[in-house]
């Protein structure tokens, strides 16, 4: 993939430098506080192989997020695939992000998501870009609610991956932007 560039970040692919900080946050009880898992090493390494080979077969993925200025990698914000999800079309594309803490209240999630917003209405022709989260994950709506993404109650749903001994992480709350509507909030700007 050809890497994008916002005001102060690089949106790429893994590097196996990126290994460590990969293995961080999927490790660390804030980054992982609404899942029911944390990956070891071995785990981690497996799932940044799995997402490096999906960016370099579609385009687009859960990408390494860098700073431009430092070279540092912060975490992850891309598109993905959600056919996985209860209800949602094969062609269902969501948005996400995973950061380090120390890289949290920045603005970065923010604005990376809204590279790849562009992206994936402008690049990929998608009509409709979704995101969901654990219930109580305030931290995560907020920024869906910063990209002008809408929640739709009716949408919401119980996530088939958590298991029964995480009934509080169970119910996911449902957001969705739609083209039009993201481009009526661009030239509103």
């Amino acid at each position: 993939m050809k890497p994008l560039r916002t005001a102060r970040l690089i949106l790429r692919n893994w590097k196996d430098d990126d290994r460590d900080l990969f293995y961080r946050i999927n490790s660390d009880d804030r980054v992982m506080e609404f899942f029911p898992f944390r990956r070891n090493r071995v785990e981690a390494d497996a799932k940044m192989d799995e997402f490096r080979a999906e960016i370099e077969k579609n385009g687009f993925g859960w990408t390494a997020a860098e700073i431009a200025e430092t070279g540092e990698c912060i975490g992850f914000v891309g598109l993905h695939g959600a056919e996985h999800q209860p209800g949602l079309p094969q062609s269902a594309i969501e948005i996400g992000w995973r950061l380090a803490p120390e890289f949290w209240g920045r603005g970065y999630v923010t604005e990376a998501a809204g590279a790849w917003l562009a992206f994936g209405f402008h690049r990929l022709g998608l009509s409709e870009i979704i995101s969901f989260a654990v219930w109580n994950n305030r931290k995560s709506t907020a920024v869906m609610e910063r990209l002008g993404m809408r929640r739709d109650p009716s949408r919401d749903f119980d996530h088939p991956d958590v298991p029964d001994t995480h009934p509080q992480l169970k119910r996911h709350v449902f957001y969705a932007l739609k083209r039009s509507d993201w481009e009526s909030q661009r030239a509103a700007r």
